[in-house]
């Protein structure tokens, strides 16, 4: 569905409104230069707005039939053939006001796309009404790439494609 543009307007208003001059606003620094009118940034999004979940980590020995990764309420999964060789996977829960997952080995790359599915059950706000997407973010949270993701809004959850081991988070 199609939001009249004057929708959009109205909605980079009210995001802007809400974060301007916060330092803990979860909107991409570049995004709210766009939003107020100022500087346009390659990646645009904004990061969906969340209470905390609990910090939580978890560590798999993943083969070349792949494999689980169950991090929080988060899911990664690695298809058979993306690592040639068993390789130890470490999922963390960044706990903060966005819903964020940081792998290791950083920098790992697959040879077959891994497909990450994160929550956002705990999520609100005006974000909420929009299509949700993975992106993938530096530890400061800037938005770096918006990966092709799904969202499954009536579970509450968005799936992405990763291609390599970082930082992701969920934006809209």
């Amino acid at each position: 569905m199609r939001r009249p543009r004057f929708l959009n307007t109205i909605l980079g208003v009210v995001i802007a409104a809400g974060c301007a001059g916060d330092p803990a606003s979860p909107l991409e620094p570049q995004a709210q230069a766009s939003l107020l009118g100022g500087l346009t940034s390659t990646v645009t999004g904004v990061l969906l707005s969340c209470t905390p979940l609990p910090a939580s980590r978890t560590s798999v020995v993943i083969g070349s039939a792949g494999g689980v990764v169950d991090v929080g309420p988060h899911r990664l999964v690695i298809p058979k053939g993306a690592v040639s060789q068993p390789i130890t996977i470490t999922g963390e829960v960044v706990s903060g006001n966005v819903n964020s997952v940081r792998f290791s080995p950083e920098g790992l790359k697959f040879a077959k796309t891994a497909a990450l599915t994160m929550s956002y059950r705990n999520c609100g706000g005006i974000g909420m009404l929009l299509p949700k997407k993975i992106a993938y973010t530096d530890e400061l949270l800037n938005l770096l790439e918006i990966l092709k993701s799904v969202d499954l809004s009536d579970q509450k959850m968005v799936t992405g494609d990763l291609k390599h081991f970082s930082r992701y988070a969920i934006a809209f």
